[in-house]
């Protein structure tokens, strides 16, 4: 019977870094580690939102907080860019855990590029694609 080898968080953490830092796919998402924080816990994350939405070209800009359980614990994630989505808290830009599936159902073999194009994709869904946003540039 095969054992499944389990990745150290820093190594796992530092290939997401390597990743991130080459680009991911067409360039909609990506993401980097704050150069302040040698324990990788706090890393920034963006999305260029879908064409033919309300989201359309505008740039968002996440915080991603991973603990020391990440990457089997999902990280908390928060807008700063203000953004009216159904999975996201007006108030302070939190991404809802339980409104959000990825974070719901977060599983080891999920990363940040999973969450950032998620998220994107969430904004092209019928229930987020027309919602009346925030004046562009603003933060929470």
């Amino acid at each position: 019977m095969a054992e499944s080898i389990v990745v150290p968080r820093s190594f796992r953490l530092l290939e997401e870094l390597e990743k991130g830092e080459k680009g991911i796919g067409d360039g909609t998402v990506s993401y980097g580690m704050d150069d302040s924080d040698v324990l990788m816990r706090s890393w920034t994350g963006t999305i260029i939102g879908p064409p033919n939405t309300v989201h359309d070209c505008r740039i968002y800009c996440l915080k991603i907080q991973c603990s020391e359980e990440y990457p089997d614990k999902p990280p908390v994630v928060r807008f700063v860019s203000r953004v009216n989505m159904s999975c996201v808290d007006k108030n302070n830009g939190m991404v809802d855990s339980k409104a959000f599936s990825v974070l719901r159902q977060w599983t080891r073999n999920y990363s940040m590029e999973t969450i950032l194009s998620e998220l994107r994709r969430e904004m092209n869904s019928q229930t987020n694609r027309k919602l009346p946003q925030p004046p562009e540039g603003s933060e929470f």
